[in-house]
């Protein structure tokens, strides 16, 4: 199904989150982010979504909490902080990236 999202109209899933990845730029991520309840996208918010982006490429999987914990070098409690109720869910959808298979 499409979405548009910041006047870029997007293919994404029933849950919202984009299918085509080569789809997602920063106007997307803060809009997206704002329908989340986070209203202003801070360095901290970036440097996990660019942890998570960087990762994926890399591996081509979702990192878990546990790896942007021990590889990403942030921590739990700053997760929650910055992407409450839900960090990894939240942080992908920003992000441009598929749901994690870890999260229901």
């Amino acid at each position: 199904m499409q979405k548009v999202i910041a006047g870029y109209t997007v293919d994404v899933t029933q849950e919202g989150y984009l299918v085509n990845q080569s789809q997602w730029n920063k106007d997307i991520a803060s809009e997206i982010a704002k329908e989340l309840g986070i209203e202003d996208l801070t360095p901290g918010h970036w440097k996990v979504i660019e942890f998570l982006q960087k990762d994926f490429a890399e591996t081509g999987k979702i990192p878990t909490i546990r790896r942007v914990n021990k590889v990403g070098n942030i921590g739990t409690q700053e997760l929650y902080a910055l992407f409450p109720e839900g960090p990894l869910l939240k942080a992908t959808k920003i992000g441009g990236l598929s749901k994690p298979v870890s999260c229901v």
